[in-house]
C-alpha cells in the first residue's frame, strides 16, 4: 500500500527537537545515551570527560569552567551522527561539515552559546592520533590513556588543561591495561614511535611536575601526584625507541615537531548569510 505523504508532513511539522540541556555533564550523558540507543559509537573526551571520570575535578582547587563538548566517532557513521545532533537541537556548521564531514564535524548550541566538535577516526591538532581501534574500549569516554594523550599533545597548554591532568593523576593510578587505570605502556609506545609526540609529552609532564609547588593540596596529595607523574615520565624514557624516532631525535628541535591549529570562531550560526553581522552569535 502506498504511504500517505501527509504522514511525512505531520512528522516533519510536529517534531520539535528537545533543546540542549544547560549542565554540561547532563547534556553529555543525554547525547551519549541517544547515540547508544541508535547504535552510533560516540566517545567523549576533552574537559567534560575529565569531569565524568575524575571525582577530584569537583574540588575547589581543580574546578574549572567548560566551554564546549568534544567527541570521537567513526567516519563511516558521519551522516548518522550529523542527523543525531540535528535531532538533538544543534545547528551544524554547514560549510565546514560539507567540506570536512568524514574527518570532523562542528555543531553549535546557540541557546547556551557553546560548540560541539566531533572528530572521526583520527584526532589531529598539535599531533595526530588514530583512535579508530580505541573507540569501543570504554562505554562513554575515550580510554583514560587517550584522554591523557589529547591533553599532553597540546603545545600551548593552559591552566584548565593542567587541572584536567591533575584530576586524572589524582584519581587514577598507572596500570598495564585500560579500564580505571592509565594504560602507561600504551602511552610509552606512542612516545617510542614518534619523537615529536615524545618531545611534547615529556615537556608537558615536566612542566606539570614543576607546577605542583604552591598549589592548594596536602603534602600527601602532592607526593601522590609526583609519584604517578614521575613514574609515567620514567616509563616513557625507558621504553625502547623505534629507528624513525632515533633518526628524528638527531634533528631535534631545529625543525618544528608539531602543528599549531588555526583559531576558529567558537559559535557561528551558519543559517544566516556570512555578510550579515547579526549572524555571528
Amino acid at each position: 500500500m502506498p504511504q500517505d505523504p501527509s504522514n511525512d508532513y505531520l512528522q516533519a511539522t510536529c517534531f520539535k527537537p528537545v533543546p540542549p540541556l544547560r549542565e554540561f555533564d547532563s547534556e553529555a550523558k543525554r547525547i551519549l545515551e541517544e547515540a547508544e540507543a541508535k547504535k552510533l559509537v560516540l566517545r567523549l573526551f576533552g574537559g567534560v570527560s575529565f569531569m565524568l571520570r575524575c571525582p577530584s575535578s569537583g574540588r575547589a582547587s581543580l574546578k574549572r569552567d567548560y566551554l564546549d563538548l568534544d567527541f570521537m566517532g567513526y567516519s563511516k557513521q558521519s551522516r548518522e551522527i550529523s542527523r543525531l545532533f540535528k535531532d538533538l537541537g544543534y545547528v551544524p556548521r554547514e560549510m565546514f561539515n560539507a567540506r570536512m564531514g568524514y574527518q570532523r564535524l562542528i555543531f553549535n548550541d546557540l541557546e547556551h552559546h557553546r560548540r560541539v566538535d566531533i572528530f572521526l577516526d583520527v584526532f589531529e591538532m598539535c599531533h595526530k592520533f588514530n583512535f579508530k581501534k580505541r573507540l569501543e574500549v570504554d562505554r562513554y569516554t575515550l580510554p583514560l590513556a587517550d584522554m591523557l594523550a589529547t591533553k599532553l599533545q597540546i603545545i600551548q597548554i593552559n591552566e584548565k588543561d593542567r587541572k584536567d591532568l591533575l584530576s586524572l593523576f589524582t584519581d587514577h593510578d598507572l596500570g598495564p591495561t585500560d579500564g580505571e587505570a592509565i594504560n602507561s605502556p600504551y602511552i610509552a609506545r606512542l612516545c617510542s614511535d614518534d619523537w615529536g609526540i615524545y618531545k611534547t609529552f615529556t615537556v608537558n609532564l615536566d612542566n606539570l611536575l614543576s607546577s605542583l609547588s604552591g598549589r592548594e593540596m596536602s603534602p600527601d596529595q602532592e607526593e601522590l601526584l609526583r609519584s604517578r607523574i614521575g613514574r609515567l615520565r620514567n616509563e616513557i624514557e625507558l621504553a625502547p625507541k623505534s629507528l624513525s624516532w632515533k633518526l628524528r631525535a638527531r634533528v631535534g628541535d631545529k625543525v618544528r615537531w608539531y602543528e599549531l591549529p588555526e583559531v576558529d570562531a567558537e559559535v557561528v550560526d551558519s543559517r544566516v548569510p556570512k555578510d550579515n553581522p547579526a549572524g555571528v552569535a
